[in-house]
């Protein structure tokens, strides 16, 4: 009896073990619901269910992009071309001469030209490159919005590339200025224009060097290089920083194929912002000139010179009769600086003295045979350049 209680016991045991394994392995479906039917190995949850949540991005600039968006503007221009001699409708004439391809006897227009603004003024001030409106006879803005209207030309300052576009349009969104002042290498920013025609498009890099001159693109160089992609269609964009922003201006890249390499250029926000002012003051850009041409000082001039110095400009010339002249100003002497800021190169010199108040005085320290002098001298106004 006692041998019959042991194998109970055994196989009780036996049979609680196997249950509490099949328990723990077996898989666990969610209880159908009631009223519906449960086909084996498929889930009751709907498909949507288990897609998986978007993540969070912290990384995004949508926020800047979505601010800065609305005030960057698509410019198409048109020039129009020129109208057929009278004697083309003469049906002699025609007989003779041919019809010249079927061309229409009235004026056309060739849009010529893509490029891209920013607004910035509610009253409708644009902001743009002067060689995207540089041909023109008709200039149209498109909105992000899709809204369209004719442009007036404001004025230009090719010295620059820069120039002011004016439309008519309520409720227009404005661009905020930046601080470019601030704006170190290794910025991340944010160009936006509408490359190749293709629509308003941004694109991201940051701040690879401030301050680059002697370019030869412009008479007046301080461009801001950012690797962001800028293609044809992106001149006269917004270059923006992470907040939405204003920097500068796209205006040119460095490229052997006409495409963007990595290496473009913007305007300064500073200098956009007094072109601007200027501009919708007097129609035109007012600058200091003192009728002097420059050189820079290399190592070998250092050597003919007998220099100590490698900072400051060479005065190659001086204009007969000129502000620099009249002050004493010689070929030969070296610029050091201008009301007490130091002149490092010539590309400093320029901009320091275009700075400076036609009909104003202005002390420049010059080095001559080793010896520096302070001269007086009464800014004149810089001519218009010649187209």
């Amino acid at each position: 009896m006692q041998r019959l209680w042991l194998l109970f016991a055994q196989a009780v045991t036996i049979v609680l073990a196997l249950y509490f394994v099949y328990s723990a392995v077996q898989p666990k479906w969610p209880p159908a619901r009631p009223g519906t039917v449960q086909q084996l190995g498929t889930p009751t949850q709907p498909a949507s269910a288990m897609v998986a949540a978007p993540a969070p991005t912290p990384n995004s600039f949508r926020t800047a992009a979505g601010r800065a968006m609305p005030a960057v503007v698509n410019i198409l221009t048109s020039k129009a071309l020129p109208q057929k001699h009278p004697l083309m409708r003469d049906p002699y004439f025609r007989r003779f001469f041919g019809d010249r391809d079927n061309d229409s006897e009235e004026e056309e227009d060739d849009p010529n030209s893509l490029g891209s603004g920013v607004i910035v003024s509610p009253d409708g001030y644009i902001l743009t490159n002067f060689h995207v409106v540089e041909a023109a006879d008709e200039i149209e803005v498109v909105l992000a919005d899709g809204r369209k209207a004719s442009a007036k030309l404001v004025g230009t300052d090719p010295e620059t590339d820069l120039a002011v576009i004016k439309i008519d349009l309520k409720q227009l969104p404005a661009i905020i200025l930046g601080n470019v002042e601030g704006a170190k290498v290794g910025d991340v920013v944010l160009a936006i224009g509408n490359p190749f025609g293709v629509g308003q498009t941004v694109t991201m890099g940051i701040i690879s060097a401030l301050g680059r001159n002697n370019l030869h693109i412009n008479h007046f160089e301080n461009f801001i290089q950012t690797d962001a992609a800028i293609n044809f269609g992106n001149s006269g964009g917004a270059l923006i920083d992470t907040n939405g922003n204003l920097l500068g201006i796209n205006s040119a890249i460095y490229s052997q194929t006409g495409g963007s390499v990595g290496i473009g250029f913007a305007i300064p926000v500073s200098t956009a912002k007094t072109v601007m002012e200027s501009i919708i003051k007097s129609g035109h850009v007012v600058r200091g000139w003192i009728g002097v041409e420059s050189q820079e000082i290399t190592p070998e001039l250092a050597q003919s010179f007998g220099l100590q110095r490698d900072s400051g400009a060479i005065i190659a010339g001086v204009v007969r009769n000129g502000p620099a002249d009249k002050a004493g100003m010689k070929p030969g002497d070296i610029l050091v600086s201008v009301d007490g800021k130091a002149v490092r190169d010539t590309n400093e010199m320029l901009n320091l003295i275009a700075q400076l108040q036609p009909g104003g005085k202005a002390t420049m320290r010059v080095l001559r045979k080793n010896r520096e002098s302070e001269l007086a001298i009464t800014v004149g106004k810089r001519p218009v350049p010649k187209k």
